[in-house]
C-alpha cells in the first residue's frame, strides 16, 4: 500500500486524540483474548502503520510516531515502514528504552497516554502504570480513540466452531472441567474467568477457525464450582453440538454478555483469573470480586501431553515428514527447469501437506526465504516482494501443519547450487547446537529458561549469536506457539516454566547474517522420563520431527564423533518410520538424503 496512506492514518489519529485532550496513543497488536493471531477486527496496530510482523507496539505523540518490534522484525519494519514517518524503535537494542520509558521520558507531567483497555493485559497495566504515574502522567484505558477514525473496520469473525472427537481427542471434556474445578478448589476461587482462546479450546474439546492458524474461535468462559458458561455468537456453534455440550453442563450464551456475566458475581466471592491472559477492560467488568491471580490452570494441564496424545503427534510427524519429502523431492528434480520463487516453495509445501490424511491448515504462515531474506527470522514473502530461487546460496524454510492428531513446526535450511565455505561453518555450528539441547539430559523441574545456553554454546564459541528464543512449546491441534515453558535465556523466569514430562518444545537455534543468509535448523521435541536416581527424576528429549538434515551444508570436520553419531541415528530412524509412507521420486529422495555421514 502506498505509504502516504498511513501518513494519513496518523494524522486523523493525532486530530482524534487533540478532540479526546491525549498527548499520545498506543496500539498494541493485540486483542480482548491477548492472542498471538489477530482477527482483522483488532489489527489497528497494521492499520495505522503497514507494518505486517506479528508483534509491535506503535507510539503516536504530536511530533512522534514509532514503532517498536524486537530483532525478528527490525528489517521488515525499515521496509514497511519506509516513507510513512513512523521510525523503527529496536526493542531490546541496548540504547532504546521501552514505549512505556520513551513516553515517560518525552512527554510532560500531567500529560494523558491512551491504550485500550479491552486489549491491555492486567499485567502489562500494572507496568505501564507504573512507568508512566512516576512522572505524574495518566493512563486513559476506557476509550479507543483509533475506532474514532476506523470507519471501514472489518466486522468480527464468523466460523462455524466443531468438536474435537476421539480419536484425537484423548481427553474428555468432563475430565477437563474435573481438573481445573481442583485447581480451582486449590486456589479457593469459586469462579474462574477465561478469555485466552487456547485455553477455552481445549478445556471444552472444542475447535473453529476465527483466528488464520490456530483451530480457536472467538469466546470468553466462566467456570463455577458446578456450573460453565461459554460465551460464543449465536449461530457459531450448531444446535446439536450445543445440545452436547449442554450435557455435560455447560451452557451457551452471547458473546456481547460476558462483560455481564462478570458485572453480576456475588459480591466477595473468589474469581480465579491469570493477569497475562486477561484484559484490564474485561476485568473491570467484575467490580465486586475478589480476584486471585494466577496462571490459568489449563495453561499447565494441557502443556502436559498424555500418553495417547503423544502417540498421535509421532503419527501427525510421520505424515508430515512424507510430504516434506514429497516437497524436497519435487524442489530439487526441478531446479534449473522451472522458475521457482519463494512463493512457488509455500504453494507447494502446503498442497504436499494437504493430501496427508486429516491435515487441516498451515500451523503458521509458511516462511521461504532465500539468502539475504533468510537473515530476516520472520520474513514472509508476498506477491509484490519476493525472490526468485537461482544461483548458489541457501533457503531457509520455515513451515507447519495443524493435523486432527497434532501440530508440527519445523525448519530446514537447504542448497541452491554450491554452499560457500563460510554458509558451510555457519550451518555446522547451528546444527551442533541443536543437537547438543536434543541430547540434553536434565532434572526434572528445570527452568526451561536454563536450557537455552546449551543450544547457544557451539554458536558462542564461534562468536556469533542470535536474538529470538530457542524453544517455545507447542500445542496438541491448538497454537503452534503455547506456553508456560519457553526455551529463551531473556525470558523472565517464573515457577510455572518448569519443564514437566508431556511438554512438546520446539528445538531451534539459529545465525542470521543481514543482507547475506540466515540459518535455522528446527525439531519439536517431547520431554520424556530419563532416568531416577537418588539425586532425583531426570528427563531427556525425544525428537518428535522426521525430516531428513541436508549434509550437504554440513563441514563435517567441525563435527565430533558424537554428533555424526547422533545425526546417523536420527537419519536411520526418519527413513525406518517414513519409507512406508512415500513412493517413487519421494522414496528416492529420502534413500539419498538419509545416508549415513
Amino acid at each position: 500500500m502506498n505509504p502516504s496512506v498511513f501518513v494519513q492514518r496518523i494524522q486523523a489519529l493525532r486530530t482524534a486524540m487533540r478532540g479526546r485532550k491525549l498527548d499520545a496513543c498506543v496500539a498494541l497488536s493485540s486483542d480482548p483474548h491477548l492472542s498471538e493471531y489477530l482477527p482483522e477486527h483488532w489489527q489497528a496496530r497494521q492499520w495505522l502503520s503497514g507494518f505486517g510482523g506479528s508483534a509491535g507496539t506503535l507510539v503516536v505523540t504530536a511530533d512522534f510516531a514509532g514503532l517498536w518490534t524486537d530483532s525478528r522484525y527490525w528489517e521488515q519494519a525499515d521496509s514497511d515502514l519506509a516513507g510513512t514517518g513512523i521510525q523503527t524503535m529496536r526493542a531490546g537494542a541496548p540504547d532504546v528504552p521501552g514505549p512505556a520509558q520513551w513516553l515517560a521520558d518525552h512527554l510532560a507531567k500531567g500529560a494523558r497516554v491512551n491504550i485500550d483497555g479491552q486489549v491491555l493485559a492486567v499485567q502489562a497495566h500494572r507496568q505501564w502504570q507504573t512507568a508512566l504515574s512516576d512522572k505524574g502522567i495518566s493512563l486513559v484505558i476506557d476509550a479507543d480513540v483509533i475506532a474514532d477514525i476506523w470507519e471501514e473496520r472489518p466486522a468480527l469473525p464468523q466460523g462455524t466452531v466443531f468438536e474435537h472427537l476421539p480419536p484425537f481427542a484423548c481427553r474428555g471434556r468432563a475430565e477437563n472441567l474435573a481438573a481445573v474445578r481442583a485447581a480451582m478448589q486449590d486456589h479457593k476461587a469459586a469462579w474462574h474467568w477465561l478469555s485466552s482462546l487456547d485455553d477455552i479450546a481445549w478445556l471444552f474439546n472444542l475447535r473453529g477457525n476465527d483466528v488464520s492458524y490456530n483451530p480457536v474461535f472467538l469466546s470468553h468462559a466462566l467456570i463455577g464450582k458446578d456450573t460453565a458458561s461459554l460465551f460464543v455468537a449465536p449461530g457459531k456453534i450448531p444446535d446439536a453440538l450445543c445440545a452436547a455440550l449442554a450435557e455435560d453442563g455447560v451452557s451457551v450464551e452471547p458473546y456481547d454478555q460476558a462483560a455481564g456475566a462478570l458485572a453480576c458475581l456475588p459480591e466477595g466471592q473468589s474469581l480465579l483469573v491469570d493477569p497475562a491472559r486477561t484484559t484490564v477492560g474485561t476485568l473491570a467488568a467484575a467490580a465486586f470480586a475478589d480476584n486471585i491471580e494466577a496462571i490459568n490452570p489449563s495453561q499447565l494441564l494441557k502443556s502436559r501431553k498424555n500418553a495417547a496424545e503423544a502417540d498421535n503427534v509421532r503419527r501427525s510427524m510421520e505424515q508430515d515428514g512424507a510430504a516434506l519429502c514429497e516437497f524436497f523431492a519435487w524442489f530439487e528434480a526441478a531446479q534449473g527447469k522451472e522458475r521457482i520463487t519463494e512463493i512457488t516453495v509455500d504453494e507447494k509445501i502446503t498442497a504436499a501437506r494437504a493430501r496427508r490424511p486429516h491435515f487441516i491448515t498451515p500451523s503458521f504462515g509458511t516462511i521461504a526465504a532465500y539468502n539475504a531474506n533468510g537473515a530476516m527470522p520472520h520474513y514472509h514473502a508476498t506477491e509484490e516482494s519476493h525472490a526468485v530461487i537461482e544461483g548458489d546460496g541457501l533457503l531457509l524454510i520455515d513451515s507447519g501443519g495443524q493435523y486432527l492428531g497434532g501440530t508440527t513446526d519445523i525448519t530446514r535450511v537447504v542448497p541452491v547450487g554450491t554452499p560457500s565455505v563460510e554458509q558451510k561453518r555457519d550451518y555446522t555450528a547451528v546444527l551442533k547446537g541443536m543437537i547438543a539441547l536434543s541430547q540434553a539430559v536434565f532434572p526434572r523441574g528445570t527452568m526451561s529458561p536454563l536450557l537455552d545456553t546449551i543450544a547457544r554454546m557451539p554458536i558462542w564459541q564461534t562468536g556469533s549469536d542470535y536474538g529470538h528464543g530457542t524453544g517455545h512449546g507447542v500445542g496438541y491441534f491448538m497454537n503452534v506457539h503455547e506456553g508456560p515453558q519457553s526455551i529463551a535465556y531473556r525470558a523472565v523466569v517464573n515457577p510455572n516454566m518448569a519443564m514437566e514430562p508431556g511438554m512438546i518444545t520446539s528445538n531451534e537455534p539459529g545465525l542470521y547474517r543481514p543482507g547475506r543468509w540466515g540459518i535455522r535448523i528446527e525439531n519439536l521435541v517431547l520431554a520424556v522420563p530419563a532416568v531416577e536416581t537418588e539425586f532425583g527424576e531426570f528427563l531427556k528429549f525425544e525428537t518428535l520431527t522426521l525430516c531428513p538434515i541436508d549434509t550437504r551444508c554440513i563441514e563435517l570436520s567441525l563435527l565430533t564423533e558424537g554428533e555424526r553419531a547422533w545425526l546417523n541415528q536420527y537419519h536411520s530412524e526418519v527413513r525406518a518410520r517414513l519409507l512406508p509412507l512415500v513412493e517413487g521420486q519421494a522414496k528416492d529422495w529420502l534413500l539419498e538424503r538419509t545416508g549415513a555421514v
